[in-house]
């Protein structure tokens, strides 16, 4: 009779035989492996560190900071974490590199997870995490953020800039970094500028075509116009800014990279993290927003001037 290996009982049993990995409280299996630094992190530092999360199972990435926006936040040992790399967080240095697994079963056990069509039953979560610096202050933490974030940005703005060139698409780049194509400018009395309320019909896709949402074909849930009034940020920045390109009948495509659209988070579940994003747009109509009327003050508050 042959033996039924699960994928659970390979990954102990690899782990036994490399004799490389510890175990946490909680059973997650981990290994760090030592950089330069000594000084291991501590209550209350901020820290910068890169974390990636797979499903060996499915050959997939859950998510992943590595070439992009690292991770920042404050080590708090009091954290009461369960089956994740925070239990050894006082462990690590800045150049630690560590990786661990992850027992999809512990993480539903702890009600961290609920098994579904990505996560099931016996399956394993592989995780890896680098330590990059620390920093005193929250304000030194941030602004360094505030780089990487500007960083991204760049390193986004000229992927899609190649992309357009590769495919002969000529456009107008924005300096904030998205482009736009224009097919018919539209009437340049009727501008979609700032403080209008504008009407449009779009289509958004991804870079290779598939569509993620729309009221412009008939098979759409929801043909009404878009209405937006320019300046509000009820919509996403590449989206908005590129509107002012156009003017009442004017068409054409935006292409906006992640850091202009839905950024590192995405918008779950139609928008993975980081994609750049396209949409045909129609103005079908510009005009002054209708005044809303004023509310009436709740009681104890005073009446404005």
């Amino acid at each position: 009779m042959k033996r039924i290996i699960t994928p659970l009982v390979a990954a102990v049993v690899l782990l036994a035989s490399c004799n490389q990995y510890e175990k946490t409280p909680t059973g997650l299996a981990y290994k760090i492996q030592k950089g330069s630094s000594k000084d291991n992190l501590k209550q209350g530092q901020f820290v910068k560190m890169h974390v990636e999360y797979k499903l060996p199972a499915k050959d997939s990435v859950l998510s992943s900071s590595f070439n992009r926006i690292p991770v920042y936040f404050m080590v708090d040992s009091n954290q009461k974490a369960k089956h994740s790399f925070i239990e050894i967080i006082n462990k690590c240095a800045p150049g630690d590199k560590v990786e661990f697994v992850m027992s999809v079963d512990s993480l539903k056990n702890f009600g961290m997870i609920q098994y579904n069509e990505i996560f099931h039953a016996k399956d394993l979560i592989n995780g890896k995490v680098e330590v990059i610096k620390t920093f005193a202050t929250q304000e030194l933490m941030m602004t360094d953020y505030q780089a990487e974030m500007e960083k991204e940005k760049q390193r986004e703005s000229k992927e899609l800039k190649d992309h357009l060139a590769k495919k002969g698409i000529k456009t107008t780049e924005n300096a904030s970094g998205f482009f736009v194509e224009i097919t018919n400018a539209g009437d340049a009395t009727a501008k979609a500028d700032s403080g209008k309320q504008v009407s449009v019909l779009y289509r958004g896709t991804f870079l290779d075509g598939k569509k993620f949402d729309g009221n412009m074909d008939k098979d759409a849930p929801n043909t009404q116009p878009l209405e937006v009034v320019i300046g509000s940020r009820g919509i996403i920045k590449g989206l908005e800014d590129g509107l002012t390109y156009f003017g009442k009948g004017g068409r054409g495509r935006v292409y906006i990279p992640a850091m202009l659209g839905y950024g590192p988070a995405g918008s779950p579940p139609r928008i993975p993290p980081y994609s750049a994003l396209v949409f045909d747009i129609e103005i079908l109509d510009v005009k002054i927003p209708t005044p809303q009327p004023a509310q009436a003050p709740m009681p104890g508050q005073p009446m404005p001037r």
